[in-house]
């Protein structure tokens, strides 16, 4: 008792062991490479042991390193809970959340206002980016994410699996040749993601054989921006069906053909794992699994 601890430097332990990184544990420690190989080497000095040894993918914890580090990990991340409760006592309840632009400008947007009214108490932050988030580093409690669910040491809810359908303008499809088939598509311009993979992935799977007119079109590296591009009526745009719903409902889209394809990829809740104990993160995520199962509900109403 009444030790004196080389914080700093069991930091840097602590970091360099997760990360298996000096590099890495710099950028999460908010320092140079070079402080923490210092503050690492000052460590070993003070215990007279041998911490890490290099290897050509970075550095490794050696026999005494690995015994020690679980222990210490565990006390910096129980730390920073600490602080974080102390933090959360005298601040308002809030909840931030980041998802891509498009499904928070079509989807998450639009249906706040029914959150909001629920509970009025929590404070919602919507961070609309196209960069994945790192919630163990950033500022961000509920990640919205779009793939496999597969995302390791976190805590990971399947929230709903959108369906591709073709979606344009009607005034273009009226003046258009007759669409029957998924192959008739090829018969307009087609709206592409930025990938260039979805309409071939779509014809395939409807048995259409390749064509090279499946590479034709403007590309655009967002659906929001997809559905708008077909709403001016330059094309036939190939959609998740929850982003063109309100454009369809209310006339300025039309779906091409009724073809609806299930991709593999769908829309996940991420989390830490101990942040869904949180009174408004659970709201919060529980409010989302909700609106997801009921998407016949007008986006917009309160």
């Amino acid at each position: 008792m009444g030790r004196v601890l080389p914080l700093l430097a069991l930091r840097a332990f602590a970091e360099t062991g997760r990360h298996a990184s000096i590099k890495r544990a710099a950028e999460a420690m908010g320092v140079t490479s070079g402080a923490v190989s210092q503050q690492v080497r000052l460590l070993e000095e003070r215990l007279g042991v041998s911490l890490f040894s290099r290897t050509r993918y970075g550095v490794e914890l050696t026999e005494a390193g690995a015994k020690a580090h679980p222990t210490i990990l565990s006390a910096f991340d129980q730390l920073e809970k600490g602080l974080e409760a102390l933090e959360a006592s005298n601040a308002t309840a809030s909840v931030t959340v980041c998802t891509v632009p498009s499904f928070a400008a079509s989807w998450l947007v639009p249906r706040l206002g029914r959150f909001t009214s629920r509970h009025p108490d929590i404070e919602v932050r919507v961070e609309a980016s196209a960069t994945l988030t790192d919630l163990r580093r950033e500022r961000v409690d509920v990640s919205i994410r779009h793939g496999l669910g597969d995302y390791p040491g976190l805590e990971t809810i399947h929230l709903m699996a959108p369906e591709l359908i073709p979606v344009a303008s009607p005034t273009l499809l009226t003046d258009g040749p007759a669409i029957r088939t998924p192959a008739d598509c090829l018969s307009y311009p087609l709206l592409q993601d930025s990938a260039r993979a979805d309409w071939r992935l779509w014809l395939k799977a409807l048995g259409t054989e390749d064509d090279p007119r499946i590479e034709r079109g403007p590309s655009f590296d967002d659906d929001f921006l997809l559905v708008r591009a077909a709403v001016a009526g330059q094309g036939i745009a190939l959609v998740r069906d929850i982003y063109a719903r309100e454009e369809i409902a209310d006339g300025r889209l039309a779906v091409a053909l009724d073809r609806p394809w299930p991709s593999e990829f769908a829309y996940y809740v991420v989390t830490l794992p101990a942040a869904i104990e949180r009174p408004a993160i659970a709201h919060f995520v529980a409010w989302l699994i909700e609106e997801a199962q009921a998407p016949q509900l007008p986006a917009a109403s309160a």
